[in-house]
């Protein structure tokens, strides 16, 4: 993955066409615009470096985690997932499959578009891509603080709190 300086100072993430190719190439479900906003995957680059953009704004910048951390390799092995309210990217989350399983991270919204149930249809929209793909479980590490949205949507703990980036989470997992 190149890592770019621009965006008001902030790394700017992008992956190779090849392997942006690869992403875009799967074939998309219709996207779900019920609440106002639009849950679809990425469709051109731009919209990818906007989610990754949008990432390191709410972990690096407001939450404090390393760079290093919050770019962990894993994102070109990863289904994204992306918010669009009135054209405007405002939340992404990403799948990571891996045989029936699937981890579910790096769900970042946009201060401004907090508490619109935008992180509540991620999930649902993580949910159908799940099936779509055959998979049987979705496990998380969810900072605790917002563990109450992930209980709402049927997740269940599996262990004990323990800390991440110096932030306090929990695993979850949620059976299909």
């Amino acid at each position: 993955m190149a890592v770019n300086p621009g965006f008001n100072g902030a790394a700017q993430f992008a992956i190779s066409p090849a392997a942006y190719g690869k992403l875009a190439a799967v074939e998309m479900r219709p996207a779900d615009t019920t609440l106002g906003f639009e849950i679809r995957r990425p469709r051109t680059q731009s919209e990818f470096d906007a989610a990754l953009a949008l990432r390191y704004e709410v972990f690096c910048v407001e939450q404090g985690v390393p760079a290093n951390e919050e770019r962990d390799g894993r994102d070109r092995s990863g289904v994204h997932l992306i918010a669009i309210q009135d054209g405007e990217l405002v939340a992404t989350c990403r799948l990571v499959f891996v045989g029936t399983t699937v981890q579910f991270s790096r769900l970042a919204v946009k201060r401004s578009a907090r508490r619109q149930g935008i992180a509540s249809a991620l999930l649902r929209a993580t949910d159908a891509e799940s099936r779509e793909q055959g998979v049987n479980r979705i496990v998380l590490h969810a900072q605790t603080y917002a563990r109450s949205l992930y209980d709402q949507a049927g997740y269940v703990p599996r262990g004990r709190e323990f800390v991440e980036a110096d932030i306090e989470h929990i695993a979850m997992e949620k059976l299909l």
